[in-house]
């Protein structure tokens, strides 16, 4: 039984790179706690024990997904079912996959791994996509809410910055689910306009939480 319901309004993404202090389970918890204190709708988490953390300080929605790099594989945010059912396990209410037109691990299908997630774990699927044809398919496929998380991330959007509000627009009007804007939103006027063009809801990362990425920013224009 699916008993939680898809984030409405600011979903924050709490992540950090491998190599930065805020990568510890403790502080991405801080993170999140903080975000959802300041009238965050949900969270956005990487890893089962950066999941399992978050989990011990907030009741709010998580969306979970598991990056993984495998051999072979362009598809790496919750590839398998395997990395699924772990984060489920870790706490995760809802189960983010990479859900492109891109060849899956092991040639499993998209709707498969969505049904499985459905049956097996309980948990809602939020489906990221870089294209509208990727957002229908996940659709017809099961997906609970599609995003545009990968839109200028894959090979056939590559030469395309987000955010995607033409992308978003495009799933708005032809997707019966809620649709969710994420990637490259830097500020509150710009999730404001997603908000204005049919988003249910819009998930902030970098600007929010990316200390590394503003720091590195502010120093390659400063100099010094």
């Amino acid at each position: 039984m699916i008993n939680c319901q898809i984030p409405t309004g600011l979903i924050v993404s709490c992540q950090a790179p491998a190599d930065s202090p805020l990568h510890d389970p403790i502080v991405i918890a801080a993170m999140a706690r903080t975000a959802i204190n300041r009238g965050a709708s949900g969270v956005r988490i990487d890893t089962p024990a950066h999941i399992g953390a978050v989990r011990k300080q907030i009741s709010a929605p998580i969306i979970g997904i598991w990056k993984q790099q495998l051999p072979g594989c362009e598809i790496y945010i919750t590839p398998r079912f395997e990395d699924a059912r772990a984060i489920a396990a870790s706490g995760a209410d809802i189960i983010a996959v990479d859900a492109t037109e891109r060849n899956r691990p092991a040639g499993e299908e998209l709707k498969t791994l969505i049904g499985r997630i459905h049956s097996e774990l309980g948990k809602l699927v939020m489906a990221d996509v870089d294209t509208i044809e990727a957002a229908i398919a996940a659709t017809e496929a099961g997906a609970d809410t599609v995003a545009t998380t990968l839109f200028g991330y894959t090979a056939q959007t590559e030469n395309l910055s987000p955010p995607g509000f033409d992308l978003l627009a495009e799933m708005v009007e032809k997707l019966k689910v809620p649709v969710i804007c994420e990637g490259g939103i830097s500020g509150p006027e710009m999730a404001k306009k997603a908000l204005d063009l049919g988003a249910a809801a819009v998930v902030v990362g970098a600007d929010i939480t990316g200390i590394d990425l503003k720091v590195t920013a502010y120093k390659s224009v400063m100099g010094k």
